[in-house]
Order: structure tokens, then C-alpha cells, then sequence
């Protein structure tokens, strides 16, 4: 269902919010940030939101709004077809990264849309240290293909027991399912496999220096 634009600025805030802070906002805080006059048009978009499933919430407990998984769906398709649709830089060619050698120039473009040619293409800003081996820093950037069909070894999205989520390779072993770090000080976390929802692959790590 389509949502008006002053429901979906309230959708986006309380996306934001809880990224930002780990828990969801007061009613108060979501009046104040949007310039709602009253109380009464908040509870007026949470339950016309709430309708439409894009969000959930607990009665008599605060702070207990919690945005949907169909939420969080469109919002990394929408990411990634507009990432596919435009975002291109020059592509000057090649530099050697070892020895020296002769500088060669090959003009064209570089489409990030040619990581992936799915519309669940997603990014993620990383905080962390536990892939720092495979060169995966805190504060990188990681373009995440949506899907749960991956292979083993392969770096993915991890959920764990439909709360907790994490970047890791994954290792199935038996009912187990073994999520390692790459990161020689910390150790694997393993969960049975049913508590266990990949949500995608790594496709490209993007490092912004300033």
C-alpha cells in the first residue's frame, strides 16, 4: 500500500532513530523532530503505518515501536535500484599496487550497477573490527547482494535468533551453522542452523578516506 509523504517522513525517522541510537523514539520525540502539533497526529500516523504493516508496536510499553521487515525490504531494494540506475564514475584504467610499471590509460565508465544486476543489491556502513583480515575495516562501506543462497565460505549477512546481526563467512556444519570472523583475536560464534537467517552476500567493500 502506498504511503502519503507525511507518513513516510514519520517511517523514515523512526528507521533512523533506531539505527542511530538502539531503541525506538517517544511519541514526543517524533512530534518534535516532524513539527506534529500534537500528540494526537502522531498516534494518527503510527496507526495508519501500523495498518499498512510497516510497523509494530507494543501496548502500554514506551518506546516500543519496532519498523517491519517489509520496511526494511523496499527500503534496500530501493538502494539498490537506484544504485543500478546511475551511479557511475570514470574508469581511468589500471595501477600497480607492487612494482613499478608503465602507466596505461583506457577511459570508460564504472557502473556500480555491475556488481549486481538484482534490485535487492543493499549497502551497510560496518562498525567493528572482526573482518579486519579480509580487509573489511570499521567505517568501511560493504555492498550486500539480498539473498539467502550462499555458499559456504562465503562473507554474508547473518541474523541470529531474528534480533542480533553480523558479517561473517559462514560454515555449515551439520545442524550447526559456524560464523568466522577474520580476526585471529576473536573466536567463531556457532548457532544451530535454525536460528540461523542469511539475509546476503558481500559483494564489494567501499573505503571513503575523508
Amino acid at each position: 500500500m502506498a504511503l502519503t509523504r507525511r507518513q513516510k517522513e514519520v517511517l523514515d525517522f523512526i528507521a533512523s532513530f533506531v539505527d542511530t541510537k538502539g531503541y525506538s523514539p517517544s511519541y514526543e520525540e517524533i512530534g518534535e523532530a516532524l513539527g506534529l502539533a500534537s500528540l494526537a497526529s502522531v498516534h494518527k500516523h503510527i496507526e495508519a503505518l501500523e495498518g499498512k504493516s510497516y510497523l509494530r508496536r507494543s501496548f502500554n510499553q514506551s518506546r516500543s515501536l519496532e519498523v517491519s521487515s517489509k520496511y526494511l525490504q523496499e527500503r534496500r531494494q530501493y538502494a539498490g535500484a537506484a544504485a543500478a540506475r546511475g551511479l557511475s564514475v570514470p574508469l581511468l584504467g589500471t595501477i600497480a599496487a607492487g612494482r613499478l610499471v608503465e602507466s596505461v590509460v583506457h577511459e570508460t565508465t564504472l557502473e556500480f550497477g555491475d556488481f549486481s544486476a538484482q534490485p535487492s543489491t543493499y549497502a551497510l556502513k560496518v562498525r567493528g573490527e572482526s573482518m579486519i583480515d579480509d580487509h573489511i575495516c570499521d567505517g568501511d562501506y560493504v555492498l550486500v547482494e539480498g539473498t539467502p543462497n550462499v555458499r559456504d565460505g562465503e562473507i554474508v549477512v547473518a541474523l541470529v535468533g531474528g534480533q542480533e546481526s553480523t558479517l561473517k563467512r559462514l560454515y555449515r556444519e551439520g545442524e550447526v551453522a559456524r560464523l568466522q570472523p577474520a580476526n585471529s583475536a576473536m573466536e567463531p560464534i556457532r548457532v544451530p542452523l535454525t536460528d540461523l537467517q542469511v539475509q546476503g552476500r558481500v559483494l564489494a567493500v567501499l573505503r571513503k578516506f575523508r
